[in-house]
């Protein structure tokens, strides 16, 4: 089955099957440990959205001055 959530999928660090309950969506705990170190360091990032030149957010749309 396609959606079968017991399927072993692709670790995202190192590609192997994550088969290890414990340590899902990951193959191990060093990978598991890789990724934490790469969220740690800011390695990955979450996109946000600029200020403008008054330091203000760009999505600040409803707020009339």
């Amino acid at each position: 089955m396609a959606g079968d959530p017991g399927a072993a999928r692709a670790c995202p660090i190192c590609g192997q099957p994550a088969a290890d309950a414990k340590q899902r969506p990951f193959c191990s705990a060093r990978c598991r440990q890789i990724d934490l170190n790469r969220w740690l360091g800011e390695v990955y990032r979450v996109p946000v959205a600029p200020a403008d030149a008054n330091g203000e957010d760009a999505h600040n749309d409803d707020e009339e001055e």
